[in-house]
């Protein structure tokens, strides 16, 4: 059985998908698709590690090296791979609705699930007058992870300017989302096939406005209650993906859903439950192609 991981060659989470397919007794050749020529006419997608037409499956763990719109072109590729009949996982159509965080976040809006308040606009005084209401708010790039990009705003008299700068450096619409108060954590409730594996707190720093482990955050097992972990469900069910996480933060006022994430969890589950995310999702891959999953 041939299984590539489509990831970055010095990745950690790429290389673990990879070595864990492998242990499993799969070839597993890890491919950037910043390296694949996709041939239509012979419908070819070939890498210096061969045709992604000849394999049996595609676990895709990371798109590109950096986060941004460049990287819809790569899934757009491994899509057009997936509908001629390659299953992947998680499909590209899926990925594509949340990889863009206002795609995801109006998805999650339209279903009825509670997100933190938010505006997104092209108009920096639009954004401003979200920022004076919330009091405290957080600007967010579209394409990030592990709140990379991020900036934490007050409403007062420098934030005007802040924005300014803030939009300088990002483009795209402005993502002006209302600072959350939860108890110096937020949560990371997985799912493999649609089923519940675990959850994972980020715990931050005090007095850091990000937990990320970037910020001096750390990981710890958590068992959110059932009301919870049905809301996490439903999110994650409105996109179809075959691994993913969702971000959740407890608040006075209840849950709110920060984000469902395609690619999210594997360090989090190892370093906060001891969970091997990789072991588990190639021994589902395997399952899968067996079946004949598309």
């Amino acid at each position: 059985m041939r299984i590539a991981v489509v990831g970055v060659r010095d990745g950690w989470s790429s290389s673990r998908m990879a070595a864990a397919l492998e242990a499993q007794g799969v070839d597993a050749p890890l491919v950037e698709v910043a390296d694949v020529r996709v041939d239509l006419g012979r419908r070819e997608a070939r890498s210096p590690a061969g045709d992604l037409f000849g394999c049996d499956g595609i676990v895709i763990k990371k798109v590109g090296r950096s986060y941004g719109p460049e990287n819809i072109n790569y899934l757009e590729i491994l899509r057009f791979v997936n509908d001629a009949g390659i299953p992947c996982f998680s499909k590209p159509a899926a990925i594509l609705r949340v990889y863009n965080r206002a795609a995801c976040s109006l998805t999650l809006a339209g279903a009825g699930l509670p997100l933190p308040p938010t505006v997104i606009t092209e108009n920096a005084e639009d954004a401003l007058a979200a920022v004076s209401e919330y009091g405290e708010a957080i600007l967010k790039p579209l394409y990030t992870s592990k709140a990379r990009g991020m900036e934490y705003v007050t409403a007062g008299p420098e934030a005007s300017a802040r924005i300014a700068r803030y939009r300088e450096r990002t483009p795209g619409p402005l993502y002006v989302q209302k600072k959350v108060d939860n108890p110096g954590r937020d949560l990371g409730i997985t799912f493999l096939g649609g089923e519940y594996l675990a959850t994972y707190a980020r715990v931050g720093q005090p007095g850091a406005w990000a937990t990320t482990t970037a910020a001096g955050g750390r990981y710890e097992a958590y068992h959110p209650d059932d009301s919870v972990l049905a809301l996490a469900a439903r999110a994650q069910s409105l996109f179809g993906l075959d691994f993913t996480c969702v971000d959740v933060a407890e608040t006075n006022d209840g849950p709110v859903i920060f984000e469902v994430s395609a690619f999210g969890g594997f360090r989090g589950l190892l370093e906060g439950n001891g969970i091997d995310a990789a072991a588990l999702l190639a021994d589902y891959v395997r399952r899968e192609v067996r079946r004949g999953a598309l």
